[in-house]
């Protein structure tokens, strides 16, 4: 069966707030939500509501009201056909990009034409509550078993040398799956040989482009404005849901930090609670890791058989999709052989690859992902990347896939690609061809 161009009209977000104590935190993301899809759906007015036959969500801690099927409420809150499907899903930090793959693939197929994928993420703070109630008893022992069963993944790993230039050492592999992502960013550090400041670098010049991106206007083309409620807070840093802040537009990332520099970030602790297994020295701080956000994000795909009859100007088409397992321990690692298969389906080569979103969990995991897959960092994140842009989990991908998708077309390039990480040990990849 012939497959169909999938492409990528146009893509948008929201500014990402501070997790907990920013501006969106009095704000139902799900009507922020339905505002950024309505603004989509304007700047796009050759495509009729009507012709949007699926609308998935990309969401991870399913919180307050993001509980059950979130894309449903946006969906209908946008002004969208009551006949639009919707689907949530959760693919960790790769949740959007998940759902944009899904979307894509189901144009490929030809059982749609036109769908949108959407993410939204709140951290930090529910506005309706939440927690599963698992008895900590039970908890404890399911990791319990885990733990047994890392020994048996052990014995059937596969070979390191297909992706990795360097080994895994066995007090990282020998050390328990269930551990923080911070822990893992230490573990790759650790494996690659990386220093505290040459992480640190690197963030400070994430915060620069991203500085350097909003004073030439580059985000006007992709940031959503939205007039929000500013939340009040006590003197503890404690929401007040009975107070109402002043209105406000809402349009700049709130953890961006112009004035980061060497100095300050050497002043900083290093995570609390993290160890080195090779007794080495814990080099990863809040400064070379991303904050915690919230945000939205939307991406408006079609055939492009169906654009093309539109008389529509797409972004990119998608070229290549890749998704990909590897050892918990060492989580970041997920965007090399993520973005191997996605190069493979594309039909092209990591040389080829003029822009690179590539989201900063931490500085750890993306300086030897780019090494592993011969990308030069000058071709990376060239606005700024997530350690000061923001990184609400489940609304980074489409974001990633976007963002890469605009800069193209402003810098008249051709081949991009957009690679996360995925918590629990996973990567994922898209690779696009702008048009």
């Amino acid at each position: 069966m012939p497959l169909n161009n999938v492409v990528l009209v146009d893509g948008v977000r929201s500014a990402f707030g501070r997790g907990g104590r920013g501006s969106l935190v009095a704000t139902r993301l799900d009507d922020a939500a339905a505002t950024v899809v309505r603004t989509l759906m304007e700047r796009n007015p050759k495509v009729s509501p009507w012709m949007v036959e699926d609308m998935g969500l990309g969401n991870v801690l399913g919180a307050g009201e993001l509980i059950l099927i979130g894309a449903n409420n946006v969906a209908h809150l946008a002004g969208l056909p009551a006949e639009v499907c919707s689907f949530d899903t959760n693919r960790q930090c790769g949740s959007s990009m998940e759902t944009l793959h899904r979307i894509a693939s189901a144009i490929a197929v030809g059982s749609i034409e036109c769908g949108i994928a959407l993410g939204i993420e709140r951290m930090g703070r529910s506005l309706a509550g939440g927690g599963n109630g698992a008895p900590k008893t039970r908890v404890t022992e399911f990791n319990k078993k885990l733990v047994q069963m890392n020994e048996l993944q052990r014995n059937m790993a596969p070979d390191h040398s297909t992706y990795f230039s360097v080994p895994f050492p066995d007090f990282i592999l020998d050390a328990s799956p269930i551990m923080s992502m911070t822990q893992t960013a230490q573990n790759v550090a650790e494996v690659y040989g990386l220093s505290r400041e040459a992480m640190d670098e690197f963030s400070v010049q994430s915060h620069k482009k991203t500085a350097a991106a909003y004073e030439k206007g580059t985000y006007k083309d992709e940031v959503v404005p939205l007039e929000v409620e500013q939340p009040v807070f006590d003197d503890k840093g404690n929401w007040l849901p009975g107070e109402h802040g002043k209105k406000i537009v809402f349009e700049q990332d709130e953890c961006l930090r112009p004035g980061t520099n060497m100095e300050a970030l050497g002043q900083l602790k290093p995570v609390a609670g993290i160890q080195s297994f090779g007794g080495q020295e814990v080099r990863i701080t809040a400064g070379n890791s991303c904050p915690t956000n919230d945000g939205i994000s939307a991406a408006l795909l079609m055939s492009e058989q169906k654009a093309l009859a539109l008389g529509l100007e797409p972004l990119a088409r998608i070229l290549g999709m890749g998704v990909a397992g590897v050892k918990p321990q060492v989580m970041g690692l997920g965007p090399i052989p993520a973005t191997h298969k996605a190069l493979r389906h594309a039909g092209i080569t990591a040389d080829q690859i003029d822009r690179v979103e590539f989201n900063e969990a931490f500085a750890a995991q993306v300086i030897p992902s780019c090494k592993e897959l011969g990308i030069p960092l000058d071709r990376v994140n060239v606005n700024g990347g997530s350690i000061a842009i923001g990184h609400p989990l489940g609304a980074t991908g489409a974001r990633l896939v976007s963002t890469v998708a605009h800069e193209l077309r402003r810098s008249g390039k051709r081949y991009g690609l957009a690679t996360q990480c995925i918590g629990v040990g996973m990567g994922i990849s898209t690779v696009i061809e702008a048009l």
